[in-house]
């Protein structure tokens, strides 16, 4: 885990589900296969609708046709991201597109401890609403240790909750890692 994250925002709007994050028509692609587990990468949120709160005229597309990663690194949303199925694939998905943290006001509960258990990305909860402050596009800079999100392309700074116990796991690389370094597993 890098203590710093600098990328592109890809921005979207509240109750982003794991359906728009990963279609269950796309479910069918082993992860265990590398060129079908690209295709996870190619479909993430290819079901979140044009029309979605957040995203710009025109819908910027996330993964370019053709493509298994993401220009985009930071994902930066509303309410209850995550929310819907439990779908393990969700978090998977947006770390084979090349996502390294996901910053939202709050998540589903499921699809959190996905994300932390797997080691799959950071995910950050805002202290303050901003996501509509943030443009697609926009560089940002996350300082993991001291829980701050700069957007560089604005010239604005943002505070994050901190990642609190769940700190352990993904500097650990995922729950199993973790239980081992803590001597809860053999």
């Amino acid at each position: 885990m890098r203590d710093v994250i600098r990328g592109k925002a890809y921005v979207l709007g509240h109750n982003i589900d794991t359906d728009q994050i990963i279609p269950a028509k796309h479910l069918v692609y082993s992860l265990a296969d590398p060129e079908e587990r690209k295709l996870y990468g190619t479909y993430a949120l290819s079901g979140v609708p044009d029309q979605a709160a957040g995203l710009p005229a025109g819908h910027v597309k996330f993964v370019p046709d053709g493509q298994h990663r993401s220009e985009f690194r930071v994902l930066v949303a509303g309410k209850n991201f995550g929310c819907g199925s439990s779908r393990e694939h969700a978090p998977v998905a947006l770390q084979i597109a090349g996502v390294e943290a996901v910053v939202a006001e709050s998540y589903a509960r499921i699809f959190y401890r996905n994300a932390v258990n797997g080691g799959f990305l950071l995910p950050f909860e805002l202290v303050e609403s901003v996501w509509q402050r943030v443009k697609t596009g926009d560089e940002l800079e996350i300082q993991v240790s001291t829980g701050t999100l700069r957007n560089l392309t604005a010239g604005e700074a943002y505070a994050l909750r901190s990642l609190g116990d769940v700190i352990g796991i993904l500097k650990a690389g995922d729950v199993f890692a973790y239980a081992k370094q803590s001597g809860l597993m053999k």
